[in-house]
């Protein structure tokens, strides 16, 4: 068993217990909203938003505040966009996805909502990590780890499908690893809303407004997108995920991304025109093994009917290909 010593040293960098916090007497005229929160430090900047770290002082616990950036908070659709998202993970409520603490209006009247605090990393910076050759990437990540974090990807999937949910944006920077083998699927921001958890159903969805989702508007990163999605068909499913997943795939088995393209149109081109090779003939100095291989050529069929139809059902592959093979002979 580890000591006194060896339990603070495993303390270290993690928020821990203190009785000063707990214990703490709520005031009469107590904070509340946005005024509780203070020691605002940023995390990340995207282009619609801004991350911070904050402390909640009437809970004692460090949390992520989330917020539009300035010259947004009075653009209708990336407000409606940030209510979807805040409410989406809030509704979702699974283990692999953040959970969402308060939603309201500082004192200026923007947006904000607050999120659970997860130490760990995305998934493009650990597969940039990787294929740089960072020895602790990758003692820390085999293949082996790899291949357990998609699966808990699928589901997540497999749960938000079941609720009437896409996400619509699958890479590798929406994947969190967090402490203890922890994943979360983050950014349900471009989520598409169906109402209802037959996916075959029209999309008459509660917050499917067509402003926010039109017709033949291109939704996701290119690097990543669906062909269907690029076509911006005014039909999509939840196979759009499912491609998702087997591009990320294919980047954890290669290193590499499936698509590529010096501007955007080059980068369709390649999605809507050209073959995608095999992992295999891409990256034939890792080894990797056939199933894998084909597991990931059926989750990125350009016709959606020819992939798999579900998450659970690319989960199972994958879970049953992990359960078999006691050494997966992959190189790093």
């Amino acid at each position: 068993m580890a000591n006194d010593s060896e339990a603070e040293a495993g303390a270290v960098g993690r928020d821990v217990f203190r009785l000063s916090e707990t214990d703490k007497t709520l005031a009469i005229h107590w904070k509340s909203g946005s005024l509780k929160y203070r020691d605002f430090k940023i995390l990340r900047e995207g282009g619609v938003a801004r991350l911070y770290l904050c402390f909640d002082e009437n809970l004692g616990r460090y949390v992520v505040y989330k917020t539009l950036h300035d010259h947004l908070v009075e653009n209708e659709i990336e407000v409606q966009r940030f209510l979807r998202e805040a409410r989406i993970t809030a509704n979702i409520s699974h283990p692999g996805t953040v959970p969402v603490y308060e939603l309201g209006r500082d004192r200026n009247g923007n947006l904000f909502f607050t999120m659970e605090r997860i130490r760990g990393r995305d998934l493009r910076e650990i597969l940039q990590a990787l294929n740089s050759g960072d020895a602790n990437t990758v003692r820390a990540f085999p293949i082996s780890v790899l291949i357990d974090i998609l699966i808990q990807v699928c589901r997540t999937l497999e749960h938000t499908h079941s609720r009437g949910v896409i996400h619509r944006d699958l890479k590798p920077a929406n994947i969190l690893t967090g402490e203890f083998g922890a994943t979360y699927v983050i950014d349900w921001g471009l989520a598409k809303v169906w109402g209802e958890p037959d996916l075959n159903r029209p999309e008459t969805g509660l917050y499917d407004k067509s402003e926010l989702t039109p017709a033949g508007r291109r939704y996701g990163t290119p690097l990543y997108m669906a062909p269907e999605l690029a076509r911006g068909e005014a039909h999509i499913d939840a196979r759009v995920d499912i491609f998702g997943l087997g591009s990320m795939l294919f980047e954890i088995l290669t290193h590499r991304q499936l698509l590529s393209g010096e501007n955007v149109t080059e980068v369709m081109e390649n999605l809507l025109h050209k073959p995608f090779p095999s992992p295999r003939d891409i990256a034939p100095e890792k080894n990797i093994p056939p199933e894998l291989d084909r597991i990931c050529l059926k989750a990125i069929q350009k016709n959606r009917r020819n992939r798999y139809q579900t998450a659970e059902s690319m989960m199972e592959d994958l879970q049953k290909f992990s359960h078999e093979e006691n050494s997966f002979g992959f190189e790093s």
